[in-house]
């Protein structure tokens, strides 16, 4: 079988990781046959849900640091599982039938029959990926008395209509925050070093930042912060590198650097 995520090594002296979770498209053709949608509609949906590029933007601008972060990238569509939600009832997607394992599109269709039992994609996709990554940052723990974790995302100029959280700002950086994870400073570098491209806002339109949940408000040596990036910051309309995705690669590069000190 297949493995759903890639770890990309970095200096072993290093405590970051970047997470990239919703970078990819590819579906596994036993979980293609359980999707409702026709290619035409899987295609869009794909288009609207994939955050394009980011695992390209991360490699781009880790490519050439003294002392890179390693890299946990899903290498699987966040249509076979979303590593990023809760599996269980603690997963406000779950209202809208975008849990852990999704039942409905972005527009509100029909994704998978109603009466699908997602537990062994949780089994077969979820829980080894998040096993790993709770490795990974107990690996770091013991080898660096800390880890930092940089959840990397981008989200669309609008909102999919499918959601629970319309009405909110879409600045071009969203900072996402958790109150025990997340130093204060640590904000105000993000602020400061993404300030270049215009407003930054915490938790609007996504909130928190991921943190295995076997750390989770119990581990203050586990750092966490999500930089959620408007898609024009790096692709353009056809999902093609945009005309910022140089100078925005420079601005990740330099945040990373800096992060280091935290």
């Amino acid at each position: 079988m297949a493995s759903n995520f890639e770890v990309i090594a970095g200096d072993p002296t290093s405590h970051l990781i970047v997470h990239v979770p919703h970078s990819a498209r590819y579906l596994p053709e036993e979980v293609r046959r359980e999707i409702l949608l026709d290619d035409s509609d899987l295609e869009a949906e794909l288009n609207e849900m994939t955050d394009s590029l980011t695992a390209e933007m991360v490699l781009h601008a880790t490519a050439n640091l003294a002392k890179p972060p390693t890299l946990f990238i899903n290498k699987f569509s966040r249509l076979v599982i979303d590593p990023e939600r809760f599996p269980d009832e603690r997963e406000i997607m779950n209202q809208v039938g975008m849990g852990a394992v999704y039942l409905k599109s972005s527009t509100g269709a029909q994704l998978r029959d109603p009466k699908f039992d997602g537990a062994g994609l949780i089994s077969q996709y979820f829980n080894p990926y998040a096993k790993a990554l709770t490795d990974l940052v107990d690996a770091k723990l013991q080898e660096c008395g800390k880890a930092l974790i940089i959840d990397f995302h981008s989200y669309r100029n609008q909102q999919h209509p499918n959601a629970v959280n319309h009405g909110q700002a879409r600045p071009p950086v969203c900072i996402g925050t958790d109150s025990f994870h997340t130093p204060a400073s640590l904000v105000e570098l993000a602020q400061s070093q993404f300030a270049r491209f215009g407003e930054s806002v915490l938790n609007q339109p996504y909130a928190g930042t991921y943190v295995p949940l076997d750390f989770y408000q119990l581990d203050a040596r586990v750092y966490s912060i999500m930089l959620e990036n408007r898609a024009d910051l790096l692709v353009d309309q056809d999902l093609n590198p945009g005309p910022m995705f140089d100078s925005y690669s420079k601005a990740l590069a330099e945040f990373i650097t800096l992060a280091a000190n935290y």
